[in-house]
């Protein structure tokens, strides 16, 4: 079908879906998106390093890691001061995605949601931004138009759920709904009323709702408590996405090719390590002061003249080094750069769990991970457990091991399998499992759909 001018693709994001819930607990209750792997092609999809939203989405649509991209987490050094982290959004993005290059081939392109696309950017057709806008009083359309004409259609467009991580679960299922009502009604007025060639969208809801529910779903959550009212919240969440889902089915033709995507998996989380408090336990971290209450580390007086590594915490650690003529104050001689990042790397890898067992953190150095390191890449990324522990940058507790979180409550962690789906009505793939697939393959296979050769950078391959 290649050269096919009715050819259409369809690209339906959902950030954070593991596989095991989607192709395995529940997809016999799931009838769309059953269908569509029963007819068509299914897998994992393997993230990048690390697995987190951002940078994930903007590999997945450019096929270049994070290190060619310079985007090594949701918050990246500006330069190589102490304290100068910049967000990375849709302007720390300069690599051509998807719609960048379809557009340039006079392809009609709608992208709705994606991650990295604020603010957003010119594109032959319509862009409405990512969870990342800050509000909706922002300019977060392509065309400047189209701002009104959402909130004629949906009200008070909803970019994210703002507070995700409360206590408070009904407040929070009833806002995961009403974002995720609004984002399929904003879609299927766009199938419907503008022109397209490429469509994508991705909804954050399935994100949201693992780290707001995974503990009342999963036994082996310490948090689990059988028999709990929450228990089938996720599992009703995909019954209404599969609803969903089916709406949109029904709106396209036998010329549009259907992925649906993640850009990561979940998994339960068991607790966090304190990597700041670890680092000044063993003499790594030092502080002129130290804070009397949890205190995050850009607020902590810390003595930089003796200090030898710090971290940013998140879903994984990122660590810095303090290198003498790299970091203002730094410590460490060039010479024993490689040195110290080894016994660095060692001493985290052995930390135990709350009870003196194994952990299994696995800790990798960027120059191994990836192509290229452009900006500033951290020195290592730690994910704790095998990400089963989430990493907490906050001094002042005292311990190693918590098990609150320093930003709200939060049941689960990212994995690093998604998911993919495609079927195309030309060449159905009669519903065979591809193993092998990574994120960086969607981008070429989407361009090889519309008959394009993939520019030389891009690092995936062509699934079919």
């Amino acid at each position: 079908m290649i050269g096919n001018h009715r050819r259409k693709v369809l690209v339906v994001g959902l950030d954070c879906v593991p596989p095991e819930l989607l192709f395995g607990q529940y997809r016999d209750e799931l009838p769309h998106f059953n269908a569509l792997m029963a007819r068509g092609l299914w897998g994992e999809l393997e993230s990048c390093h690390p697995p987190i939203t951002v940078p994930a989405w903007s590999c997945m649509m450019a096929s270049q890691d994070p290190g060619q991209l310079g985007i090594y987490g949701f918050r990246n050094r500006a330069d190589y001061s102490y304290d100068k982290l910049s967000i990375a959004t849709g302007n720390a993005v300069k690599a051509e995605r998807v719609w960048d290059l379809l557009s340039r081939a006079d392809k009609k392109v709608a992208v709705v949601g994606v991650p990295g696309t604020y603010p957003p950017r010119p594109v032959n057709g319509l862009m409405v931004s990512c969870f990342l806008t800050p509000s909706i009083a922002n300019q977060y359309t392509h065309p400047a138009g189209l701002r009104d004409e959402i909130a004629g259609l949906v009200g008070e467009y909803m970019v994210d759920v703002k507070g995700f991580r409360t206590e408070d679960k009904d407040w929070l299922l009833r806002q995961i709904y009403e974002m995720t009502e609004k984002r399929f009604r904003l879609v299927r007025h766009f199938l419907r009323t503008k022109p397209w060639d490429f469509f994508m969208f991705v909804e954050m809801g399935t994100d949201r709702i693992h780290h707001g529910f995974w503990k009342f779903i999963d036994p082996s959550h310490r948090g689990y408590e059988p028999g709990n009212r929450h228990e089938q919240a996720i599992r009703d969440y995909y019954r209404y996405l599969d609803r969903e889902l089916g709406e949109l089915l029904a709106m396209i033709d036998q010329d549009t090719v259907v992925l649906v995507v993640s850009d990561h998996g979940a998994k339960k989380m068991d607790g966090g390590i304190c990597i700041n408090e670890w680092l000044l336990q063993n003499g790594y971290l030092a502080l002129r002061e130290p804070p009397r209450t949890p205190t995050a580390i850009d607020k902590c007086a810390v003595d930089w003249s003796k200090t030898l590594a710090w971290s940013e915490g998140g879903y994984y650690a990122r660590l810095f080094l303090n290198v003498k003529g790299r970091e203002p104050q730094g410590v460490i001689e060039p010479r024993d750069y490689e040195r110290v990042r080894d016994e660095l790397a060692a001493e985290i890898a052995a930390i135990p769990d709350h009870q003196g067992r194994p952990l299994g953190t696995k800790v990798h150095r960027p120059q191994a991970l990836y192509r290229a390191t452009t900006n500033i890449p951290p020195d290592l990324l730690i994910y704790f457990g095998d990400l089963y522990w989430r990493s907490v940058g906050t001094l002042g507790t005292g311990a190693i091991h918590t098990f609150d979180n320093d930003t709200g409550p939060d049941d689960a962690n990212h994995a690093q399998q998604g998911i993919l789906i495609m079927y195309d009505p030309a060449q159905p793939g009669g519903g065979r499992e591809i193993k092998g697939m990574s994120l960086y393959d969607v981008a070429p296979t989407i361009l090889h759909l519309f008959g394009q050769t993939p520019p030389p950078h891009m690092i995936g391959k062509i699934i079919a």
